[in-house]
């Protein structure tokens, strides 16, 4: 359970990334979130339940020479 005040967002909210990082690896591309939540670098996720979420990057938008 997350002992900060006031406590993290659960990894089942919608705000879960707000959570607080408690493990760090930058070198191998991920950190784990106070709620179990581990989020790779790629912005995909592997939730406490053994779930995975797939990365959700915005596209990269191309500027057009006129």
């Amino acid at each position: 359970m997350c002992s900060h005040q006031p406590p993290c967002p659960t990894a089942a909210s919608s705000d879960h990334h707000a959570a607080v990082i408690v493990a760090a690896h930058p070198e191998q591309g991920w950190n784990l979130l106070c709620n179990g939540t581990i989020v790779f670098d790629d912005t995909g996720e592997v939730l406490p339940d053994g779930r995975a979420v797939a990365p959700h990057r915005v596209a990269d938008r191309l500027a057009v020479a006129v």
